[in-house]
């Protein structure tokens, strides 16, 4: 099944008509199979219709990322490392976790057209349309251990941040833990898998989705408020060198976090902090906490101050909002 909607997605992004019947023959299915193919790539996202008498045709055509181009990229930047592109995948963080311990290089990346079963924070689902934003995870090797790791949300919201300043000469906001906003609005979020002991080197995921150009019928999905890059700049992004320079981006800061951690980065990640010195409530579970944000300290935890004490916040299955 997934095979033919490989070939059917390799055939469509060309933007000519198929036949169903030609494609039914050729595929080694009927025609009848055909259509339902199509209608389970429309339902992840593809705007696809069809003209009797000619076939199937997708409305605008889709530039797919291309493993290729993105390593031209990093090697023109001397960041040579190991990229895959899928068009169909589960979610690319699990990709990578299920080839724990041995199938990783450090800095390997995986980025999916389409993911479904994309993970947000606290178990939520990460809507992924095809073809319209960047899912991408790297596998890194955490020699510090589990205790550094919370400072990798900081690591990979700074790269975001780099990538999209050298492209597009605009600056973001960042929210601790997690999420990346753009004029206040969530545009991208990451999310951290860990494998090992807590005193020992360990595994890890990082996983970045970043909105792009989303879909009419995956926004009403989508059950926060949200922007994507191309309405942010009123412009069209090309995927494959934003996904390079964010790849490059992640492992210069994470290059950097094996050295120093965060210490260098603490100033830049507050000189961008959406919320830094404004009331905030942190919500845990069904206890709220009110205060105001001071910004991370060099584990990368938020410092909040209540009632005039300022104490570390570490991550977890929290929230942050305005306080207002």
């Amino acid at each position: 099944m997934k095979a033919i909607r490989e070939q059917l997605i390799k055939r469509l992004v060309k933007g000519e008509f198929l036949s169903g019947q030609a494609l039914g023959e050729e595929l080694g299915v009927s025609r009848a199979a055909i259509s339902k193919h199509i209608a389970a790539l429309q339902e992840i996202g593809f705007d696809i219709f069809s003209v009797t008498g000619k076939g199937y045709r997708l409305a605008n055509p889709i530039e797919l990322l291309d493993e290729t181009r993105i390593e031209k990229y990093l090697l023109d930047q001397n960041m040579a490392t190991k990229v895959e592109v899928h068009n169909l995948i589960d979610s690319t963080n699990s990709y990578l976790m299920r080839r724990l311990p041995n199938q990783n290089v450090p800095g390997q990346v995986c980025i999916a057209e389409y993911q479904s079963a994309g993970r947000g924070r606290r178990g939520r689902q990460w809507i992924s349309p095809f073809g319209s934003h960047i899912y991408l995870s790297m596998y890194w090797y955490l020699e510090q251990g589990m205790s550094a790791a919370m400072g990798l949300s900081v690591v990979a919201a700074l790269a975001v941040s780099d990538a999209i300043k050298s492209l597009y000469n605009v600056d973001v906001e960042l929210k601790w833990p997690n999420d990346i906003y753009f004029n206040g609005v969530k545009l991208a979020g990451i999310l951290i898998d860990l494998e090992g002991q807590a005193m020992e080197p360990c595994h890890c995921v990082i996983g970045i989705g970043l909105n792009i150009k989303m879909p009419e019928q995956s926004a009403a999905l989508v059950d926060q408020p949200w922007i994507d890059l191309s309405t942010a700049l009123d412009t069209e992004v090309d995927r494959n060198m934003l996904t390079a320079n964010i790849i490059s981006a992640l492992l210069t800061r994470l290059k950097t976090h094996n050295k120093t951690g965060i210490n260098t980065m603490i100033a830049q990640w507050q000189s961008q902090d959406f919320y830094f010195n404004k009331p905030v409530a942190l919500i845990t579970g069904e206890k709220i906490t009110r205060g105001i944000s001071r910004g991370i300290n060099a584990q990368g935890a938020l410092m909040l101050e209540v009632n005039g004490q300022v104490g570390p916040v570490y991550g977890g299955e929290v929230s942050l909002r305005s306080g207002l």
